[in-house]
């Protein structure tokens, strides 16, 4: 399942949320070609939201590296959706 967003009470947000088996992941989308902790802010709500059951937090950017920001949670270049894997 889909959902479009995550947002709390202090209008903290995820753009979007995925869940399947009861876990959940959540994706921002920055158009910046680097990130810092404060792109995490949403995602770290959310990892505390449902506790247990979030699975990863990504950050899609437009960089070219994968870096990890703590606990399940990594920024990724945009650019990998669409890289050929072969």
């Amino acid at each position: 399942m889909i959902q479009r967003h995550f947002r709390d009470k202090d209008k903290v947000k995820v753009d979007i949320i995925l869940e399947s088996g009861g876990k959940v992941a959540g994706v921002e989308v920055k158009a910046a070609s680097t990130v810092t902790s404060d792109d995490f802010k949403g995602l770290r709500k959310l990892r505390d939201a449902v506790q247990t059951r979030f699975a990863e937090g990504v950050v899609l950017y437009d960089g070219d590296a994968v870096v990890g920001f703590g606990n399940h949670l990594y920024a990724v270049p945009i650019s990998s959706l669409w890289k050929d894997r072969h």
